[in-house]
């Protein structure tokens, strides 16, 4: 009898070949005696070999791995607009989750990992489009804020602990976290302060923008477990951020200006025509890396985010569909509250477009839709869980402007002054 074998071996009579192969115990290293009879080592290592290249193609049970149009699809149901935005994640991230399952797989060709740089004003969409695009794939996800974070030695937070974020969100399941996606907001806000070297430490802004480098690029780092400084005595985690996908969002103020502005000599004298030298502001989708290094943004970072896609500021068409088309519209969620109290609640479509107007007007985008919202309402939804036999509630561009006064419909009709 064999090192190795398992089971009753009280049949002797039974001939010692694999039941796979059939090779004698002569021709192996090792036979494994089980309940139906003998198996291989050879076999063994083929069946282990055969499960984990079934692991790497069944990649998609752990992390949903759509095509680009389903992305896109599942997207465009909870995000207005931004189509070249919505493609170029889609594609990115289908991309960087095929990337993941291809290197772990023994082969010469290793992809590199694109991580994305997402520029829009305020409102736009940025966080919404990263947070539904890890919710669809079901991986962690992490909001980080730049501002937040100072080079590593100084008071603030340490880069790492954007990665302790992640972990937390994964149930601390490091391998799990390791396939998140990190949001980083604000990126424009750590711009160091000029193209030319300074003197003095920038340990809020360029000092920021060098620690993130090497999380961004891909390498392990030890986390503390409980966030602050880390130092020697600290526990930490280890975690490779290697196939986590970074994407980088900012409003970039003033960076249009950058790319409106042309190298020319400047005319002088009496009789030049200076009408020619007006700094246009361009559209941020023409922008150029070079545009972003005079921005602030230093040329090894902008190498570690190969992907720029640009946002559009929101129209009051847009601003109109955001209140009423996705799937947890603002609309639908006051809607869904009156019903609460069997209070059916109707918005105008002038009164769509009037809040839409008045976000616009005050340049905040999408972000400032429900303050416009809960300002009109907040004397509605105080008095109507008071008013009997309530059944209706119109909003009209009044009520949203302040000019008009509410009406309850129902068992009375009642003004809401």
């Amino acid at each position: 009898m064999r090192k190795g074998e398992i089971g009753d071996m009280s049949n002797n009579n039974q001939a010692e070949i694999c039941f796979l192969c059939g090779k004698s115990i002569s021709t192996v290293n090792q036979l494994l005696k089980g309940k139906y009879g003998y198996i291989c080592d050879t076999c063994v290592h083929d069946a282990l070999d055969v499960l984990q290249s079934q692991e790497d193609e069944d990649y998609s049970d752990s992390v949903r791995l759509a095509t680009p149009s389903q992305i896109k699809k599942h997207l465009d149901s909870y995000v207005i607009g931004q189509d070249e935005a919505k493609v170029s994640l889609a594609v990115a991230v289908y991309n960087h989750y095929k990337r993941i399952g291809r290197n772990k797989k023994n082969s010469d060709v290793q992809i590199q990992k694109s991580n994305i740089l997402m520029m829009g004003s305020t409102g736009s969409g940025k966080t919404y489009l990263a947070q539904s695009l890890a919710k669809f794939l079901g991986v962690p996800f992490a909001i980080a804020d730049a501002t937040t974070l100072t080079q590593a030695g100084y008071v603030g937070e340490d880069v790492e602990n954007i990665l302790l974020r992640l972990i937390e969100n994964a149930d601390y399941d490091i391998e799990k976290a390791q396939t998140g996606i990190i949001y980083i907001d604000e990126i424009d806000k750590i711009a160091r302060k000029s193209e030319n070297t300074s003197i003095t430490r920038d340990v809020s802004g360029e000092g920021v923008q060098q620690s993130l480098l090497k999380i961004i690029e891909g390498t392990i780092s030890r986390v503390p477990t409980s966030g602050g400084r880390k130092h020697s005595q600290a526990d930490c985690f280890t975690i490779d951020t290697s196939n986590i996908l970074f994407i980088c969002g900012g409003a970039f103020d003033g960076l249009d200006k950058i790319i409106g502005k042309k190298e020319c000599s400047r005319p002088i004298g009496f009789g030049a025509d200076i009408t020619t030298n007006k700094d246009d502001a361009a559209d941020l989708s023409e922008v150029q890396p070079h545009d972003l290094v005079k921005y602030g943004i230093i040329p090894e970072l902008l190498g570690r985010l190969p992907i720029i896609t640009t946002l559009q500021p929101l129209t009051e068409k847009d601003l109109v569909r955001i209140l009423t088309e996705p799937k947890n519209a603002l609309t639908k969620q006051y809607q869904e509250l009156f019903a609460i109290d069997g209070v059916k609640l109707e918005f105008e479509e002038e009164a769509l477009y009037q809040i839409a107007k008045l976000a616009n007007d005050r340049k905040i985008g999408a972000r400032g839709l429900r303050s416009i919202i809960e300002k009109a309402m907040r004397k509605i939804m105080f008095d109507v869980p008071d008013i009997d036999g309530a059944k209706k509630v119109v909003i009209t561009a009044g009520v949203i402007d302040g000019t008009e006064d509410a009406v309850v419909y129902g068992k009375y009709n009642k003004k809401i002054a």
